[in-house]
């Protein structure tokens, strides 16, 4: 069964998504701020949509173009995350 678009995932989710492992997700949680998934009891993360699509612009910055972690930061911070996650949603 397929989860609508709007609904959050959990860390497994995005990583098989976004073919990461798990702790580069979190290591980024320390590093982006603007990453914020919500956690549950047990400390599950679940992320939104809106996380998912930064978290896939920023691997995209970081891997596709070859910027740095500090590099990405100057550009979330420059041009806000709605820029990043225009560049998560193609």
């Amino acid at each position: 069964m397929e989860k609508s678009p709007e609904a959050f995932r959990t860390i497994s989710e995005v990583a098989t998504d976004l073919d990461l492992p798990q702790h580069v997700l979190r290591f980024w949680e320390t590093k982006f701020p603007q990453i914020r998934p919500l956690k549950r009891a047990g400390g599950r993360r679940y992320y939104p949509p809106d996380d998912v699509d930064l978290l896939r612009g920023i691997r995209h910055l970081l891997y596709s173009e070859g910027y740095t972690i500090r590099g990405v930061q100057r550009i979330l911070r420059e041009s806000g995350s709605r820029h990043v996650v225009a560049i998560g949603r193609g």
